[in-house]
């Protein structure tokens, strides 16, 4: 058994891509996310993260010429439009394209005015990223703005019936608990091994994701205790 603490894990996932090209794929692998003690993850959308930069001559602001942060809002609103009409007829968030406006600013030092956007698409299985790239630059189109792509990671979705997800299962079972497959609208480390290595995959873990990154994460110690108890049973049946 071999247990890794990768770095940059929802940044740049240094680890799981030096994992991946370095470490022969494993029987089969669980990587440690939050899903309660009774969840198992099988799988988590992909994510295109990427930085909206425009700058252009002062003007003012009674002028004809539109200013950097309403072609930022206008840039944003196509691709909202194009979400939306992707998603006609999808229900289900895993199943959706989503964009997230992390940050948005503009900017003047008294000759230039500037609006810099980082924004993250959250993919789903099928999604033409290849598309969505061209769409991205072609609305760049007329104006000096640049996009500038800061990371990627495919959608991955494992099976059911493999040996770590049976064993989770017996193991929740055993300690009283009712198991529940989830799929997850963020990404994990499993994106990136996942598809390298074509091993059986889980995410499993005790704790509310839903508290992921917020100032007031936190969790039970009773439900890490469960946690502890359900993985080392797993472990227990996957040696055995």
């Amino acid at each position: 058994m071999v247990v890794v603490g990768a770095v940059e894990e929802e940044a740049q996932a240094k680890g799981a891509h030096h994992l991946a090209r370095t470490m022969p794929a494993p029987y089969c692998a669980i990587i440690g996310e939050p899903s309660g003690w009774q969840g198992i993850t099988l799988g988590y959308k992909g994510m295109l993260n990427f930085d909206y930069r425009l700058l252009q001559p002062g003007g003012h602001s009674a002028g004809e010429v539109p200013g950097p942060a309403e072609k930022a809002v206008t840039f944003w609103n196509q691709v909202m439009t194009y979400t939306e009409r992707s998603n006609g007829g999808r229900f289900g968030q895993f199943d959706t394209l989503d964009a997230a406006l992390r940050d948005f600013r503009t900017f003047s030092d008294g000759l230039d005015d500037g609006a810099e956007m980082n924004i993250v698409v959250r993919l789903p299985q099928g999604a033409d990223v290849a598309e969505l790239k061209q769409k991205l630059r072609g609305w760049c189109n007329g104006t000096t703005a640049t996009v500038s792509f800061r990371g990627q990671d495919p959608p991955y979705r494992s099976e059911k019936n493999t040996p770590p997800v049976r064993a989770l299962l017996r193991a929740i079972r055993a300690r009283g608990g009712r198991p529940r497959f989830k799929l997850k609208t963020g990404t994990s480390d499993m994106n990136v091994v996942g598809p390298a290595w074509g091993c059986p995959m889980v995410a499993y873990g005790p704790g509310d994701s839903a508290l992921d990154h917020r100032p007031d994460e936190h969790i039970d110690l009773d439900e890490f205790r469960r946690g502890i108890d359900v993985l080392t049973r797993a472990l227990g049946f996957l040696g055995g």
